[in-house]
């Protein structure tokens, strides 16, 4: 698909996610203007067309749409609100899409403070981790107004296949956070089921086939429960992000007065994870954990 360039788009963050993500904005026809702290990333792909911004700012001038693709909320918050951050150089009109996975509460008082200047905001936070992300295959949960989904939607729907508006500004983002509860839970109950079946002699490799088609078949039982059986941890999304992105979940259910045991110990498992060096490993290393003999 060919798009407009009618919008030229600003891309903050050219990590795991934010590289492939941009390089499909860029395929698709949009002019784009690229700033990252590692700037080895930043000069590569300018050979494919995209041009350099000297800070968030200097990228807010120079685009009329804005993505941030960073690791967390203080990072984003740096990102938008710092010295040389989006604000200091956003002119009105302009939309900023937070794809990151970020604080509820902070993506509100973002939002906020972009609409002072003028600005449009929304918060749409993805899964699908980085295969996701090199196939625009991801599933883009989105908060913001009509008008502003509408908006960003052509961009949206050249990095994912499956779109949707949850609500307003900061429902992406609850989105996000129930997403991660079921995504972290879901790993440990395939690392508990695999280990079992190691541990009682019989093939985990073949006991994970054995489920395809079954409910307990799931995309983390393709492609996780395969990572756990080679014991292969490139990461596709870190154990550390998952963790952060667990704790965030955690923060948000005590803010609304409920208690959420499950996503607890397992973000405890997490941090048996990364204290055993574990954290830049994929999120599926959490089987370690369980099978000590990984």
């Amino acid at each position: 698909m060919t798009n407009s360039p009618d919008e030229t788009i600003g891309f903050i963050g050219l990590g795991l996610m934010g590289r492939p993500m941009a390089t499909h904005l860029h395929q698709s026809g949009y002019p784009l203007v690229i700033y990252n702290r590692s700037k080895s990333v930043v000069a590569e792909l300018c050979t494919l067309g995209m041009t350099t911004a000297a800070s968030p700012r200097d990228a807010a001038r120079q685009s009329t749409i804005i993505i941030v693709m960073v690791s967390d909320t203080a990072a984003t918050e740096d990102v938008l609100l710092g010295d040389e951050g989006v604000v200091q150089g956003l002119s009105s009109g302009s939309l900023v899409i937070d794809m990151g996975t970020t604080a509820v509460a902070a993506t509100r008082r973002f939002a906020q403070q972009i609409g002072r200047l003028g600005g449009d905001y929304v918060d749409a936070p993805v899964s699908g981790g980085q295969v996701g992300a090199q196939q625009a295959a991801l599933t883009i949960m989105a908060g913001g107004s009509d008008a502003a989904f509408a908006r960003a939607k052509p961009v949206f729907e050249t990095l994912g296949r499956h779109v949707t508006r949850v609500g307003d500004v900061g429902a992406g983002q609850v989105a996000k956070a129930a997403n991660q509860i079921i995504v972290g839970l879901t790993i440990g109950a395939v690392a508990e089921a695999l280990t079992l079946a190691k541990k009682a002699g019989v093939d985990p490799a073949k006991v994970r086939a054995a489920f395809e088609g079954g409910f307990a078949w799931s995309r983390i039982m393709e492609l996780h429960g395969q990572r756990m059986i080679d014991a292969e941890f490139i990461p596709g999304a870190k154990a550390v992000t998952q963790r952060k992105d667990l704790a965030q979940a955690l923060v948000l259910a005590e803010q609304l007065g409920i208690d959420l045991p499950a996503t607890r110990l397992n973000r405890d498992l997490y941090d048996q994870l990364i204290e055993q060096g574990g954290g830049e490993l994929d999120h599926s290393a959490l089987v370690k954990v369980i099978d000590t003999e990984i």
